[in-house]
């Protein structure tokens, strides 16, 4: 989801937009088109360590109950999933497809029902064995290097039914050990999609959504019975969580895609 320029907007002394990117950063969050809000990775960073960490904030800073949903609700996260995808690399992983799978988990379950309670799902993933080495890729055909961390949300948001798709570059680029027993690539491989097979523009039927001053309303009702039940829905139509499908951005576009998000983070700094 690549665009030559982009634009910087001032919302307060920790908000930027970058309205090319659609990214909108406010007070360390990173808004999507969806009812989840992003609270870290940020854009463009260096990761590595043991585990990919994702936090999710699925309240929408609380103005959505969690489950279990009243059935009759008119707002609610059917589900989440999540995948890793390069198109500089050509690898595609499934970080959750709903379905707990693999040795050691290597495909998480359904990010919902995880934390019960928790306004904020910290999902945490371990890293494949491809992955692992330190510093800016070495190899030819090293699997290390710039991904997007790709997250699909399919919600009923004031009783329509939309499912988004919202991509976060980031660079797997930092020490990954392999001193901790790994998933291997292969089990968790997905084939990778072109732009025009994904069509993420007619994917995102909401915009983004709940940064400060966003006016939406979200109409919503809560169970509050403590019934257990984690009023999980369907996912879209026609699409299968495992294809892990892939972003807009084209293969040979990613460098320059990546080196505008760096400059977008250079200008956050300045503002703060």
């Amino acid at each position: 989801m690549f665009l030559s320029s982009i634009s910087l907007i001032a919302l307060a002394a920790t908000t930027t937009l970058a309205q090319d990117l659609n990214f909108v950063v406010a007070g360390g969050q990173v808004f999507t088109p969806g009812l989840a809000i992003l609270n870290a990775p940020q854009p463009g960073t260096p990761l590595g360590g043991e585990q990919l960490e994702v936090a999710l904030d699925v309240s929408t800073n609380g103005r959505l109950p969690l489950p279990p949903y009243d059935p009759e609700s008119p707002s609610m996260i059917h589900n989440i999933t999540i995948f890793l995808y390069s198109y500089d690399t050509g690898k595609n992983f499934t970080i959750s497809n709903g379905t707990a799978s693999g040795i050691f988990n290597a495909s998480l379950g359904e990010i919902m029902a995880q934390e019960p309670g928790s306004t904020v799902k910290h999902v945490k993933w371990t890293w494949p064995d491809c992955l692992v080495g330190d510093g800016q890729p070495t190899e030819l055909n090293s699997a290390r290097g710039i991904y997007n961390i790709s997250i699909r949300q399919s919600f009923r948001l004031n009783s329509q039914d939309h499912y988004t798709i919202f991509d976060l570059p980031i660079s797997v680029t930092n020490s990954i050990s392999n001193d901790v027993l790994r998933p291997t690539c292969d089990e968790i491989s997905n084939l990778l999609l072109s732009p025009d097979q994904v069509n993420i523009t007619g994917a995102n039927t909401v915009p983004v959504m709940f940064s400060p001053g966003d006016a939406t309303v979200v109409q919503a009702i809560s169970r509050g019975d403590g019934s257990g039940q984690d009023g999980l829905g369907p996912t879209k139509p026609g699409a299968t969580a495992s294809q892990g499908l892939g972003s807009g951005a084209e293969r040979v576009r990613g460098r320059a895609q990546w080196e505008v998000v760096l400059a977008v983070g250079a200008v956050m700094l300045l503002a703060l």
